[in-house]
């Protein structure tokens, strides 16, 4: 039963083999590199069109029972490393990419909650949604994608922990530190039918924004997948090189994608040989420190909380990275 929801529910197989057909029946041989790489970014970009859309609407339903002035409620009862865990908790149903994560940490900071707690929901947020989790099911397994995301949390409050003990809220921008946050308003009760039009509104405005990664992910996924010769995959991000890991995290921060536009990119590879963890460093790199996110999070901290916040990520990152790759055999 299991791998029937794994291959043919989560996978769509069956969609993989519909295609294939479909190719072969205009004349389209899928076995050669033209015809696979047709039908690998068919699938892919129909596959995760529309598991994202689901994911959207449910997550975005769920989503409405959090608006930010009851975060800040919830996330206000809990002390130390306790709020911590609710601020990652609470970052896996918010916002899909760090961009957007970013205003809802300002709002949090703002309003008085710990430095801390708020870097615990900004490193989550992106990197370990609920979205993330179904869609590493769909691809790598139910164990794959369970561990990616307990590693993302741990990060996440383990660098909110971290962040926490440092003291550095002077570090914050004069504008948010000094934010007059002594009103709050109280979202209004939604009907059952207002939840489910804020849902679908949050269906076409995400889908509109990652569409095009999506399409260049799974276009890159399928050079990779068709054309790239194995050796090469195997000898930059294999156990032949030991720097692999650092070299996919380093090459991961300067993109800017979302997990959906680099699970096809992480899918192609593993395909090709490279080593589990190195991918997942990758992934973990481009989602929470793209270059864009942390420009703009530039305008909400000052350099050494900036550096502070990247070198612990970084090190995070890295470290699960390469215990990935050492327990692999248990994963695959």
């Amino acid at each position: 039963m299991g791998k029937i929801i794994q291959d043919q529910i989560l996978g769509m197989k069956w969609l993989n083999v519909l295609i294939g057909k479909g190719l072969s029946a205009l004349g389209l041989d899928t076995a050669t590199r033209w015809g696979g790489s047709i039908q690998f970014f068919l699938y892919d970009v129909i596959k995760i069109t529309i598991l994202l859309c689901m994911l959207i609407f449910i997550i975005s339903y769920i989503q409405s029972f959090f608006p930010p002035e009851r975060s800040k409620r919830i996330l206000g009862r809990f002390h130390g490393i306790g709020a911590n865990i609710v601020g990652a908790l609470l970052g896996t149903v918010t916002p899909f990419c760090s961009c957007s994560s970013i205003p809802i940490f300002m709002g949090f900071t703002s309003a008085g909650l710990p430095l801390g707690v708020t870097f615990s929901f900004l490193i989550s947020s992106p990197m370990v949604d609920l979205g993330s989790l179904v869609l590493l099911m769909s691809i790598f397994g139910v164990k794959i994608a369970a561990a990616y995301v307990a590693l993302g949390l741990v990060i996440a409050v383990l660098g909110g922990t971290l962040i926490e003990k440092l003291h550095m809220e002077d570090q914050v921008a004069d504008f948010i530190r000094n934010a007059n946050s002594s009103v709050s308003l109280e979202a209004p009760d939604l009907t059952i039918l207002d939840r489910m039009v804020y849902a679908r509104d949050q269906v076409f405005s995400t889908f509109k924004k990652v569409f095009p990664y999506i399409l260049i992910g799974v276009g890159i996924g399928a050079v990779i997948h068709n054309w790239i010769p194995e050796s090469w995959v195997e000898a930059v991000l294999g156990s032949r090189n030991p720097f692999g890991v650092v070299l996919a995290t380093l090459v991961g921060v300067p993109m800017y994608a979302d997990i959906f536009g680099t699970i096809p990119v992480a899918e192609a590879l593993l395909g090709k040989g490279a080593l589990l963890g190195t991918i997942l460093s990758f992934m973990m790199a481009v989602t929470t420190l793209s270059l864009p996110s942390l420009i703009m999070l530039r305008k909400a901290v000052k350099p050494r909380l900036l550096v502070t916040f990247i070198v612990i990520c970084m090190i995070g990152i890295i470290i699960i990275g390469y215990g990935f790759n050492a327990f692999q055999y248990i994963f695959i």
